[in-house]
């Protein structure tokens, strides 16, 4: 069985990472600074954030284990 195309996983694994830790230093300080200047954050707000620092965590912590460890194993 041929290979159909060669990925790059440290590249995707890495950036997979960074993507997450972004996305939860935004919703981290956008929710701290939104809290700090403007007291009532309304709800879609305070949702987006919430859901930027949960998305972030997840896409943080299983992009470097699917890049990074079961996908160059399955190949």
């Amino acid at each position: 069985m041929g290979h159909s195309a060669t990925f790059d996983y440290q590249t995707y694994a890495k950036g997979g990472f960074f993507l997450g830790l972004a996305l939860l230093v935004i919703g981290v300080v956008g929710s701290v600074v939104g809290h700090t200047f403007f007291e009532p954050l309304p709800a879609w707000e305070n949702t987006l954030f919430v859901g930027a620092e949960f998305t972030g965590l997840v896409i943080g912590f299983f992009s470097p284990i699917v890049f990074g460890i079961v996908l160059p194993l399955i190949e």
